[in-house]
């Protein structure tokens, strides 16, 4: 069973850096694309950040300048450096994977983390 298992979320004050991690877990053949999406109260989830296997990467024009996404994959992980944290950046954050679950599969599917809070605050 694969899971995607997030780690680093909490409180900060504006200003401040967080720094969020995602590893995945179980048994698959290849992990394609990465991201991160967040979702905050009454509002529909968006993208913040993608990054593919070549470490080509993709940021929201919220978040250019202030956000960076990259991977590791030897460890199978996509971390968020969350710098200059503003109020509206507080949201549940989902870790997101393409995974391939064995090399017969034609398709990589969609997997997701069961989120982790953000909250900016003063």
């Amino acid at each position: 069973q694969v899971q995607l298992v997030e780690s680093g979320g909490g409180l900060v004050q504006p200003g401040g850096s967080l720094r969020l991690s995602c590893a995945a877990s179980g048994s698959f053949f290849s992990i394609r694309d990465m991201g991160w999406y967040r979702q905050a109260p009454g509002k529909q989830r968006e993208l913040v950040a993608v990054i593919t296997t070549g470490g080509t990467t993709n940021h929201a024009d919220s978040v250019k300048g202030r956000f960076a996404i990259s991977r590791d994959n030897a460890k199978n992980t996509v971390y968020l450096q969350m710098n200059s944290l503003r109020p509206e950046d507080t949201a549940v954050y989902y870790c997101n994977a393409q995974i391939k679950k064995n090399w017969r599969s034609s398709n990589y599917d969609n997997y997701w983390g069961q989120g982790t809070q953000v909250t900016v605050s003063s």
